[in-house]
Order: structure tokens, then C-alpha cells, then sequence
């Protein structure tokens, strides 16, 4: 379980307002979007794998070759079903920024976009005007209302339970030996989940946590923190489940 070490005014406050958040009613002109950044180690086999017979499985070396390390930047709109993947070769502000301004191309129509980032140091302004420039890049951050979670927090940013549904269902234990690779994986996983309009029904309110943290009567410290969510596709019924000790069974196409 993930622990609060301190309930402190800003944890509070910061919980509060992401889960106001995710208590809305679905917007289109202010959709809300969920992002987070998963890095990983690239693998190759060393000896080709020996592949199954009749009477015999597929059989595959226990020792591989390490090829280097990559990332993958992951944003949904959780309410909608709408899941972007980026694999890069690293986790740098500008690889963050160019994932930034394809997200405002993607939501040309909306008013502003409501986005969930940690407080990672690259999930800046800065980052943008950087690479673009002031005027530019300013202009491109202001057309998103960013969300902060808390310190110690991450497990309010629903791009973690993407994270983990990616992980699990495209990356599992297979070994990619470069980031070509990988592209090509994520870009089917990404369809199939497009096209299913998986959703996550985040199911953990503010009442809930006055509930679980009892921040009503006083600020406490040491409470462990588990919430309520589900994971479904239309047409097919949702499965609730816990966080983070969480089960998700999704059929999607």
C-alpha cells in the first residue's frame, strides 16, 4: 500500500481538487487528460529461440543481451477512452514537450485541457519555452490547466494505472531489442485500446477520503491509502477493483 507520511495542508488540498476533478461530468470542452512517463530496458536474445514442435514447446535462453533503455510517455482521457503512447529514446524536457503539443493538436477544440502531471522536474512551462521558445511555447502551455498531484501522491494520477494495463498487456516479459520495436508493439496495444474505448471509472471520492484520512477533524500522519476503480469497455461490464493492489480484467478488441 502506498503511504502518506505527511497529511499535511497541500496533500489535502491537492487530493481535494483531483478528485473534484475526476468527479465531473464528462466535458469535451474541457476534457480532462492523465499523463505519466514509464522507462524501460531494451533486450535482445543472445541465441535465436528454438520454436515449438509437436510434443515441445517454444523453448528461449534464460540470458540476454541488454540494448540500451527507452521510454514510453502515457496520457488517456479516462472518461472517454482515448489513449495516446509515445515511446522515446529518453525521458528529457524535450521529448515531454513535443508529447505536449501533439496532446493540443489532438484537442483543437476544447476551451483548455484539464491535465494531471507529478511534479517531476521536466512537467514545466519551462520545458516548452525552452525548445520553442517564449512566445510559442508559453501559448501552447497556457491552453492546458495543469493538476499537480501531492508529494507522495502519484497514486491520484490515473496515467499509473494505464502504465500498469500497458505493461501487463503489451510489454509483459517479452524481450524488445530496440526502440523501432517497441514503437511497433505500443502502436498495436494503442489501436486494439482505441478502439475497445477502454475507460477507467475511477471510483475513489472526496468523500472517501475525508473517510480514509479523516482530514475533516485534524491533519494525520501514517494512514495507508487504497482506492476504488474500475476498468471497462462498452458493452462489457465493469470490474472493480483496488489501488494500487489492482485487478483489472478488460475485453478489448
Amino acid at each position: 500500500m502506498w503511504r502518506a507520511p505527511e497529511l499535511n495542508e497541500e496533500y489535502v488540498s491537492r487530493t481535494k481538487n483531483l478528485l473534484e476533478l475526476y468527479e465531473r461530468p464528462h466535458n469535451p470542452k474541457e476534457p480532462v487528460l492523465c499523463l505519466d512517463e514509464k522507462p524501460l530496458t531494451l533486450h535482445a536474445d543472445i541465441r535465436p529461440v528454438s520454436p515449438a514442435k509437436p510434443g515441445r514447446e517454444a523453448r528461449r535462453d534464460s540470458e540476454s543481451a541488454r540494448c540500451g533503455a527507452a521510454n514510453i510517455f502515457c496520457a488517456v482521457e479516462p472518461k472517454t477512452g482515448r489513449h495516446f503512447t509515445y515511446p522515446t529514446p529518453n525521458r528529457s524536457a524535450a521529448e515531454f514537450s513535443e508529447v505536449i503539443v501533439d496532446l493540443a493538436i489532438q484537442y483543437t477544440a476544447a476551451q483548455t485541457i484539464h491535465l494531471v502531471l507529478d511534479k517531476l522536474n521536466i512537467h514545466r512551462r519551462k520545458s516548452l519555452t525552452d525548445l520553442l521558445g517564449d512566445q510559442i511555447g508559453g501559448e501552447i502551455w497556457d491552453r492546458f490547466t495543469v493538476h499537480y498531484t501531492p508529494v507522495h501522491g502519484s497514486w491520484l494520477n490515473q496515467a499509473e494505472i494505464e502504465i500498469g494495463i500497458l505493461s501487463r498487456q503489451c510489454l509483459g516479459k517479452r524481450r524488445i531489442p530496440d526502440l523501432k520495436t517497441l514503437r511497433n508493439q505500443v502502436k498495436a496495444w494503442n489501436r486494439r485500446m482505441n478502439q475497445a474505448q477502454t475507460r477507467i471509472n475511477w471510483m475513489f471520492t472526496r468523500r472517501d477520503a475525508r473517510a480514509k484520512f479523516g482530514y475533516q477533524k485534524s491533519l494525520l500522519s501514517g494512514h495507508s491509502t487504497s482506492c476504488r476503480s474500475r476498468i471497462c469497455s462498452p458493452g462489457n461490464r465493469a470490474q472493480s477493483a483496488s489501488w494500487p493492489s489492482i485487478r483489472f480484467r478488460c475485453a478489448v478488441g
